[in-house]
């Protein structure tokens, strides 16, 4: 997984960005989202909180949240019915960031 970030950084704020979404952020990855918020603001030229830097450099409309949160419930459902387990909410954000927003 380290390798997905290697040439990409935004991407990782992107991914944590879908997992916020569908209530997965894990602690440590929100405080490290957090932590870097100078250097986001720096290297962007903006201010805000780490979701607003990602929802203005992917211009993410105020409905993404929404919609990504029922494609996920919408979606555990039948996951579960078919492979007789939960989905993985880390591997869900990941494809859906690489479908939707080409590895950013």
């Amino acid at each position: 997984m380290s390798d997905r970030y290697t040439d990409k950084p935004f991407l990782r704020f992107v991914d944590a960005w879908v997992l916020k979404a569908i209530g997965h952020l894990d602690t440590a990855t929100e405080t490290y989202c957090k932590a870097m918020v100078p250097q986001l603001e720096q290297s962007f030229g903006v201010t805000g909180s780490w979701e607003q830097i990602v929802e203005q450099q992917m211009k993410f409309g105020p409905e993404l949240k929404t919609q990504i949160l029922k494609i996920w419930t919408d979606g555990k459902a039948r996951f579960a019915a078919g492979n007789g387990e939960a989905p993985d909410p880390v591997q869900f954000a990941m494809i859906f960031v690489d479908r939707n927003f080409g590895r950013a």
